[in-house]
């Protein structure tokens, strides 16, 4: 069993934290927001700083909402690189920019530890029962030495390939997250607008070659009006930023990308930055002058 530090314990890094527990893992525990009684009480050890977590653990989780939040953990006052030592070992399973991410791990590889990009997809539902994707960049050494751990937060687990590739990855799925609420949410809309029950029209589409996971969790979101996170649409649009910037730079064009971050800044125009990004329906509603509750 290993000694794990674990940095940002909100709807994701809390279940995440709680399973490493459960595994038998020793966890040092950190949050800008205090940490959660309930680990405590299952064991986990509060720390004041993410230098004093650094020197507890051997491996360090981090698990916090964007870039700026990164590198501010791992190198401003009291950060982990001040407790960190040849050897450790630091996991970085936040959505990030794939080049920053590069420049962080070779910080940290100058520190003398290995660095692991392992962002995640299945949301909360997915944390809480251990099942969650984990798309991994970094050493084939430090992979294996990490896999044990994984094992207790996820199920579908591949070493993408070096530092950079795991969050390439996860930019590449919120991609096809995005465009796939999009796709369910004009269905549905479209389905209520001609008159149909659009909650009908679902169960008759899970059926066919139109089924989804999309269309399975949140498409029912859509209809039962369920916008509490989940994903936070403020999250799904930082990606969805980290895949356009990344587009513009390598001279590509995303289309359907760009529109999907235009209904996302349309919810966050109208105060919805924190529903879940299922949410994106309330765009389209606007615009049609209809909800998929009412025909």
């Amino acid at each position: 069993m290993s000694n794990i530090g674990f940095i940002g314990l909100g709807i994701m890094g809390k279940p995440m934290a709680l399973n490493l527990i459960k595994g038998g893992h020793t966890l040092f525990l950190h949050s800008r927001s205090g940490v959660p009684a309930e680990l405590v009480a299952a064991g986990g050890k509060a720390c004041d700083s993410g230098q004093a977590l650094a020197r507890s653990a051997d491996v360090v989780i981090l698990m916090v909402p964007d870039t700026p939040d990164v590198e501010k953990v791992l190198f401003g006052a009291n950060g982990l690189a001040d407790g960190l030592s040849a050897g450790k070992l630091v996991i970085d399973m936040s959505s990030i920019s794939p080049l920053a991410t590069k420049a962080l791990a070779a910080r940290v590889n100058g520190l003398g530890c290995d660095y692991l990009d392992a962002p995640v997809s299945g949301g909360e539902v997915g944390a809480k029962n251990a099942a969650l994707t984990i798309m991994v960049g970094g050493p084939q050494s430090a992979f294996e030495r990490a896999k044990p751990i994984f094992e207790l937060m996820g199920k579908n687990i591949t070493l993408v390939g070096a530092n950079g590739d795991g969050q390439t990855c996860k930019v590449a799925n919120q991609i096809i997250v995005a465009l796939n609420i999009e796709a369910a949410a004009e269905a549905l809309l479209f389905a209520a607008k001609a008159g149909a029950d659009p909650a009908k029209v679902r169960q008759a589409l899970m059926g066919g070659f139109a089924a989804s996971r999309v269309l399975e969790v949140h498409g029912e979101r859509m209809i039962k009006r369920t916008f509490d996170p989940g994903f936070r649409i403020e999250l799904h649009q930082k990606d969805l930023g980290l895949a356009l910037a990344g587009a513009r730079a390598l001279g590509l064009s995303l289309p359907n990308t760009a529109t999907a971050q235009e209904l996302f800044n349309a919810c966050v125009a109208n105060g919805g930055a924190k529903w879940d990004h299922s949410a994106m329906v309330r765009a389209l509603e606007l615009m049609a002058k209809q909800e998929l509750g009412t025909r």
